[in-house]
């Protein structure tokens, strides 16, 4: 007999939620392995800490995307979380579910029992919700969803700006409506950052079923013919392995799962073979089908001086840093994100493909996410269901070095047009008297920006990802496939990838809420399974 049961490779949001779950049961030993280190330190706790975190040595892989003709040489950062919550520990903190229609999408494509009916109950069992009552909303999990705390005058104009515009208000973007605009829910409870770690590993770190080792990286899944049978990993020098009863569960997130499974021999056999890897199974889809958000910034120099650039310097930034420690609230509570906007930007469609992201704030770079020293505003383009796919494979023999990160953004005409349209539209939103006569001038781009082309060009040569990667081991019956619909790695007994990796489509909005969901969906499929294997046993 193998010493665990289960193996979860990842202690991201989708591994923090199956170790909560597979642990349950006190007769099944869970291992988690989670790469980087424990998830102590106070840029994690407070929320406006996250810009901190963005380009972090310890708890941030700081990758970078591959140069690509089409985002005009350009190498982009892509952020990942290194510690145990994964890049929940790291993010905006933003909670957005995405729309019925995105998975409905998923269950139109041949995935079973993944429609907006079927992970609705999963959404709700995670979540804490502290705002009005809702049938679509869970009150009694462990991750807590709240409303922003705090409001401030430049959010109320934009939003009053937006109604001037014909866009609706909307209390609760993810009630299963999702058109409109207002202030973003977020995941914090008390004034710090509720990560993946704090809700769903917090709990249950007591268990005696349940050992988690951090500093711990995985090289590869151990193979016996068509089955997994555990892992090979190093703490540190010390090379160790992980044998399991049950199964193998890669949950590295939409970057580094396709690698797990490249240096464990499965993927493309060509790629293998150049990396010196021996061919255990041949599955194409693997890195393959990448979608993510690609987002312009357009910032605005605004002409008083109430934005969160002057507050966060000098006296302002004792006085908050004083109202944080006192009371809970102030600037440091504030995300990424502040004010939503989900719009349609042609007309015929039967929900939104646009989603904006509005702060008071403005940043010299988004790489190093600075304030700036004037006062200023930022809105964030990004289309909610790209068309563009990428890739995300290894390119070297040594595990856990850096991938090549593909995205391929803009690629498709839709894509194009549709981020052209959202920036004209978030232009048009600015003019109006509202939220006009807090404004000095359009920064970035400029009014010079006018035409088709120039708005494209603008969004080449700046636009970044909003960290939304998602789909490299994507679910479903096709031949790119690598998971069926129980997640289970086509071809491999005894091994699945949950996270997300899986998703064969970018939902509409942030990915950490649907992560947490697919875990949640995912760990009730192995229990099942495992049932079900037990019976036929008897």
């Amino acid at each position: 007999m193998a010493d665990w049961d289960y193996v979860i490779v990842g202690g991201g949001s989708a591994g923090c939620v199956l170790a909560f779950q597979l642990s349950e049961d006190p007769t099944v030993k869970v291992l988690l392995l989670e790469a980087g280190p424990r998830d102590k330190s106070i840029w994690i706790d407070v929320p406006a800490g996250f810009t901190k975190l963005l380009n972090h040595k310890k708890f941030n892989w700081n990758f970078a995307m591959e140069a690509e003709e089409g985002m005009a040489g350009r190498r982009i950062p892509c952020p990942r979380g290194r510690t145990l919550g994964g890049s929940s520990s790291i993010n905006g903190m933003l909670y957005v579910r995405g729309q019925p229609l995105d998975y409905d999408t998923w269950s139109q494509l041949g995935n079973r029992e993944w429609s907006y009916d079927h992970v609705l109950p999963y959404f709700r069992r995670s979540e804490r919700y502290e705002g009005p009552e809702h049938e679509s909303r869970g009150r009694g999990g462990p991750l807590h969803v709240g409303d922003m705390k705090e409001r401030h005058v430049l959010c109320d104009a934009f939003i009053d700006a937006a109604a001037a515009s014909g866009y609706p208000r909307n209390p609760d973007y993810n009630s299963g409506k999702q058109e409109g605009f207002g202030y973003y829910q977020v995941t914090i409870k008390n004034g710090k950052r509720w990560s993946a770690a704090r809700a769903f590993l917090d709990p249950v770190r007591g268990r005696a079923n349940l050992k988690i080792e951090t500093d711990a990286l995985v090289s590869r899944v151990i193979l016996e013919g068509k089955r997994a049978v555990g892992v090979a990993y190093s703490v540190g020098e010390q090379k160790r392995e992980a044998r399991v009863n049950r199964e193998v569960i890669l949950s590295c997130g939409a970057v580094q799962s396709p690698g797990v499974l490249e240096h464990s021999g499965i993927g493309q056999p060509d790629l293998l073979k150049r990396y010196g890897i021996e061919v255990q199974h041949e599955l194409r889809g693997v890195g393959e089908n990448y979608g993510d958000h690609f987002a312009p910034r357009m910032n605005w120099r605004v002409n008083r001086r109430i934005t969160l650039n002057e507050q966060s310097r000098g006296l302002p930034l004792l006085r908050e840093i004083a109202r944080y420690y006192t009371g809970g609230g102030g600037i440091l509570t504030w995300t990424a994100g502040v004010v939503f906007g989900f719009v349609r930007t042609r007309p015929g469609l039967e929900s939104p493909d646009m989603q904006f992201h509005m702060a008071p704030a403005s940043y010299d770079s988004a790489q190093k996410r600075m304030l700036e020293r004037e006062p200023g505003m930022t809105v964030v383009i990004g289309q909610c269901r790209p068309d563009s796919r990428g890739s995300i494979h290894i390119k070297s023999p040594v595990p856990g070095a850096e991938p090549a990160i593909r995205p391929n953004f803009l690629s498709t005409q839709i894509d194009r047009d549709c981020t052209v349209a959202g920036m004209q539209i978030a232009r048009k939103i600015m003019q109006q008297p509202a939220i006009a006569k807090y404004i000095a001038f359009e920064n970035n781009p400029g009014d010079k920006v006018q035409s088709y082309d120039e708005w494209l060009d603008f969004a080449r040569r700046s636009g970044q990802t909003t960290y939304h990667v998602c789909g490299t081991c994507k679910m479903g019956r096709d031949p790119w496939a690598v998971v069926d619909d129980r997640l289970r790695v086509h071809g491999i007994a005894g091994l699945r990838v949950i996270d997300a990796s899986i998703m064969p489509t970018v939902p509409s909005g942030n990915t950490n809420a649907p992560t947490i969901m697919v875990a949640e969906k995912g760990a009730d499929m192995i229990k099942q399974d495992a049932k079900a294997g037990l019976k036929a046993a008897a």
